[in-house]
């Protein structure tokens, strides 16, 4: 490594550090983390601001309008309702059934929606059982960054996995006579979701009950709940169409960003010319604005000068070269050190940029020397994703969850509380997932 490279990755790990501990302003430290890179000249201030994805904060900041909206409907206080009812007032069983709903759609929407979908559907509970929300909301964030890469759809990995394979939609169920991604997936994560279910069951999630004073108790029929049907129907149909077009995006011919940009603002227009003539009970466009946590926008935007500081000066290129040798000697181990070597970094980068380096190092290695290809494919994209839900500066969804939950709480979540989370769902997400990939992808190719 040169000079630059070295001072770089010095940065990096230096500022990383510093936003997992969340000892004082994380936005703060990774802004200050890429000012420090321009300054060492590991980029220009017009590189740092190229390597921002204006397109996914659009994204996220169309859908955080229309989630807010959803939020004062109604809706998510009668779902909470419901899933009580059917949970039958069993606290770990309600918090467990939204984290596996919120995986199961993320196979079709972006995490961070999911999470500003269904946080609600906590916050409307928690308060009247007596539990702290962070906790709960971060398991589905947990639990949407794990589906994601399910089908072609969820997350950005799969579509890289499209550009550099070509592989299709049913691809991820059924590949080279075997089950992929779905079907193995889906097995762990509903492993992964009992064992955190038992585990809530000896928390004090196990001895909420309803408290007969608390504001906002859940106890209500549908109507109780939604108090405006109008604002309520015009904001789901907003916000399902909006939906279905992102799923469409490919035959529109239009990107995300102007999808969900679109949606949102048909849906301020369409409320605020309605609110007041049909004397709709909805909030106003600026208490909207005001709702959304823009240090998380800003966050995301950190995170992406950061680790374009490292793909500009090399180091993922570095990076992937180095798994060269070890790719050559043999199946089995090439794809145990990739899943476990992979894992743990992805835990610490925004994993997109490094995710989609080791993928053309393959494919390269695969028209070079033959290799096996789609074993170390699924490797790097499922230990990528799984990995990544270690830390808020692998899956700034997390981030997202705790600032909708610490908002909730009115309380910092500490780093051990958070670990007490996040570690023990990627290790078993990780041992059970490379037991997996061992029996269905690589011992059956080494015959």
């Amino acid at each position: 490594m040169d000079p630059i490279q070295k001072t770089t990755a010095l940065i990096f790990g230096v500022t990383i550090v510093l936003i997992i501990t969340r000892k004082f302003s994380t936005v703060g430290f990774s802004l200050l983390g890429v000012i420090a890179m321009v300054v060492a000249g590991t980029m220009t201030d017009v590189e740092a601001f190229k390597f921002v994805d204006v397109h996914l904060l659009v994204i996220l900041v169309s859908i955080w309008i229309i989630a807010e909206y959803f939020g004062k409907t109604g809706i998510p206080e009668y779902l909470g309702d419901l899933s009580l009812r059917l949970s039958r007032g069993n606290i770990p069983l309600f918090v467990t059934l939204v984290g596996v709903i919120a995986g199961f759609i993320s196979m079709f929407v972006n995490n961070v929606v999911v999470v500003l979908m269904l946080a609600p559907v906590i916050t409307s509970v928690n308060k009247s059982y007596g539990f702290k929300a962070t906790g709960p909301i971060l398991f589905i964030g947990l639990c949407s960054n794990f589906m994601g890469t399910a089908l072609l759809l969820g997350d950005l990995p799969p579509q890289m996995l499209h550009s550099v394979t070509g592989i299709e939609f049913f691809g991820f169920i059924w590949h080279s006579g075997r089950p992929s991604s779905f079907l193995i997936l889906t097995v762990v994560y509903l492993i992964v979701c009992f064992l955190f279910y038992l585990g809530f069951r000896r928390t004090e999630l196990s001895r909420c009950v309803p408290d007969d004073e608390a504001p906002g108790e859940v106890t209500g029929t549908k109507g109780h709940h939604i108090k405006d049907k109008r604002f309520a129907f015009i904001v789901c149909a907003v916000f399902v169409l909006t939906l279905f077009s992102m799923t469409l995006r490919e035959f529109l011919g239009v990107k995300l960003g102007f999808i969900s940009f679109a949606g949102s603002v048909l849906l301020v227009l369409v409320v605020e010319a309605l609110r007041k003539p049909l004397r709709m009970d909805a909030p106003d466009l600026e208490y909207i604005l005001k709702e959304i946590d823009w240090s998380a926008v800003t966050f995301y935007a950190a995170l992406f000068a950061l680790v374009g500081g490292l793909e500009h000066t090399g180091i993922l290129t570095l990076l992937g070269n180095w798994f060269i040798p070890f790719l050559q000697q043999g199946l089995l181990v090439g794809t145990s050190i990739v899943f476990w070597v992979t894992a743990p970094l992805v835990g610490f980068l925004e994993h997109d940029a490094y995710i989609l380096t080791l993928l053309y190092v393959v494919r390269d290695l695969g028209e070079t020397h033959g290799i096996q290809v789609w074993p170390y494919y699924w490797a790097i994209l499922w230990a990528g994703t799984l990995g990544s839900n270690l830390t808020i500066a692998g899956a700034p969804a997390l981030y997202v969850a705790l600032t909708v939950g610490e908002k909730e709480d009115g309380e910092k979540f500490s780093l051990r509380k958070f670990f007490s989370y996040t570690v023990p769902y990627v290790l078993l997400s990780l041992v059970l997932c490379y037991i997996l990939m061992v029996l269905v992808w690589v011992l059956p190719f080494m015959k």
